[in-house]
């Protein structure tokens, strides 16, 4: 059914820049400097990676990757993103070169499509440095030397972990402390998102370290029923289930008690019938994370992919802007020797996550947050079903009325050049709510151009453009 999938979490820190003179650099980070990468056409950013230890008993270490820009010139904001989707590892977002993160356009300055592996695909922005972090534990390339670490890991271990590792990655580059912190990220990151700001603003009470500046969240889970309940709706809507299916799927086994029960092992037979005939009418050949995006039929068919340097999956484009097949391509690159040995990673453990934490409800701490003054967006992307955009606007318009907060800007459409990018609500100059139209449940994978307006409307504090 292509339910939720945590099995990846990106952290990616976008650091402001600020006006210093030409000046040679020395810090304990220069060590993990990446010479460069296999394939990877010229870039216009320095690249790091390597590990940060979080537990230094059990030698736990969280792996992380880096894109700094050059310029000295320009102030540049910072903007830390998790990312969850199935099927991918962390670095995905980070190294999937540029399908998604250039994509979001911070690379450079042009708009060539171009990615680690030499595959045409780009867009180019001198916005912010960006940092992705593998995590938890047993997640991409993070490790442990201690194997039960890998157990029972949940949303507080990862939160936890989570700030040390930024404390200590302050350590090694010190010259971003203090800078302006944004923090973004897409679907499990509803979680890990909040859980994380609220240690921040927690330990800035003791210790002023972390220049948190907003969140933004992207097809969030937030409140497990509401979220996952909207899927039925959405399907009937968009003509994937007929009204007699709509019906068991909101009567006789709603989606959330069908995933509680699949988590516990312990499926009702009457959510087992309802799923089945909802899995067999939707079909495994449409995209659920995008339901308007063809499929890559490689994955479709394979039940297990080989991974190797010298095979790689045939490309398939949608019209000339999306590598429907980008997923398997970079699962390939970075499960490759010298891709690995070029980032200074090492593939080990396996993760065993609670997975009953995402019905844990996540938006009571957005709540906290607001009332802390920090800045939150939440953005849907329209065409997912993963986590579909009514169940995010619900939930934000509920908080917005719990807070008493008063709508400052009305709902209306926003542009992307003389486009319609999607729509947007904002409450009390604090909180706002916004869609990305023909976007998937990672929305600068699909729509890269709206996603840079709203990235950058986000980061600048301003309004999405009401004309063009």
């Amino acid at each position: 059914m292509g339910f939720l999938g945590w099995r990846s979490a990106a952290l990616c820190l976008i650091l402001l820049e600020v006006l210093f003179s030409l000046q040679v650099e020395c810090f304990p980070g220069l060590f993990d400097r990446i010479s460069g990468l296999p394939g990877q056409p010229q870039v216009e950013f320095q690249q790091y990676s390597g590990y940060v230890t979080v537990d230094e008993k059990k030698q736990r270490a969280l792996f992380y990757y880096l894109q700094k820009l050059k310029l000295k010139q320009i102030q540049l904001p910072s903007l830390l993103s998790y990312g969850s989707t199935e099927g991918l590892d962390a670095l995905h977002l980070g190294l999937e070169p540029f399908p998604r993160m250039d994509r979001l356009g911070l690379v450079g300055k042009c708009w060539s499509r171009t990615n680690i592996a030499g595959l045409e695909q780009s867009h180019c922005f001198a916005e912010a440095n960006m940092l992705y972090l593998e995590s938890p534990i047993g997640v991409g390339f993070s490790f442990s030397a201690d194997d039960s670490s890998y157990e029972d890991v949940n949303d507080k271990t990862t939160a936890r972990d989570n700030l040390v590792f930024l404390q200590n990655w302050f350590l090694k580059f010190p010259h971003y402390r203090n800078r302006s912190l944004f923090i973004t990220g897409e679907s499990y990151a509803g979680h890990y998102i909040p859980q994380l700001a609220e240690l921040i603003t927690r330990f800035n009470k003791k210790e002023k370290l972390f220049n948190l500046k907003g969140i933004a969240l992207g097809n969030p889970v937030l409140e497990f029923a509401t979220d996952f309940n909207s899927r039925a709706e959405f399907f009937w809507s968009h003509g994937l289930i007929p009204d007699s299916t709509y019906k068991l799927f909101t009567t006789s086994c709603n989606y959330s008690r069908y995933v509680g029960e699949y988590y516990r092992g312990n499926v009702s037979p009457i959510c087992s019938r309802v799923m089945s005939q909802v899995s067999t009418e939707t079909s495994r050949f449409v995209d659920k994370y995008d339901v308007t995006l063809d499929v890559c039929i490689s994955s479709v068919f394979s039940q297990s992919k080989i991974l190797t340097p010298q095979v790689s999956l045939p490309k398939q484009q949608v019209g000339e802007t999306i590598d429907v097949c980008v997923e398997d391509e970079t699962v390939n690159y970075l499960n490759r020797q010298d891709v690995q040995k070029a980032l200074h990673a090492r593939l080990v453990g396996v993760l065993d996550y609670e997975l009953l934490d995402i019905e844990i409800p996540t938006i009571t701490i957005v709540g906290r947050l607001l009332k802390a003054g920090i800045p939150v967006m939440v953005y849907s992307g329209d065409q997912d079903s993963v986590i579909p955009l009514t169940g995010s606007r619900t939930l934000v318009n509920q908080l917005a009325k719990e807070l008493g907060l008063r709508t400052t800007v009305a709902y209306r459409v926003w542009f992307a050049g003389q486009q319609v990018g999607g729509w947007t609500q904002v409450y009390g100059n604090i909180l706002s709510f916004a869609t990305v139209r023909g976007a998937s449940h990672e929305a600068p994978f699909s729509q890269p151009e709206r996603s840079l307006v709203l990235f950058k409307a986000f980061i600048e504090g301003q309004p999405l453009p009401e004309a063009f």
